[in-house]
């Protein structure tokens, strides 16, 4: 596995944590079809949300956040609709919302961890 993607999977770990310490029920990680990848599909009180991780080593390329462009988040709002017809009954009743987390540092167990909600 390339050390780009080992950097992604630690941080999607530590996010997964932080949500669940949050009191966040984890439903989906990694959930791929033929239009992308989730990282993240959690429960929250009534919602349904979907989490986007970024994780670097530093900002030399931006900030996490920066790399959700409207395009990217187009694509996730899509994603969510696509997740959820493949899981019939899972979102009744519940708000859709998309959250981001983003991780920065040399190590994703340690590096500060941001976790912005209901992006729009």
């Amino acid at each position: 596995m390339a050390q780009k993607d080992e950097l992604g999977r630690a941080g999607e770990r530590r996010a997964t944590e932080h949500l669940e310490r949050l009191g966040y029920t984890v439903l989906d990680r990694n959930w791929r079809c033929d239009q992308g990848e989730l990282d993240i599909v959690a429960c929250h009180g009534d919602d349904l949300v979907f989490i986007e991780v970024k994780t670097r080593r530093g900002t030399g390329y931006g900030h996490p956040f920066e790399a959700i462009t409207p395009e990217k988040f187009a694509r996730l709002h899509r994603l969510a609709i696509a997740w959820i017809i493949a899981h019939p009954g899972a979102g009744w009743g519940r708000s859709i919302r998309i959250d981001a987390i983003g991780i920065v540092g040399d190590d994703p167990a340690t590096g500060r961890l941001e976790h912005l909600e209901a992006l729009r």
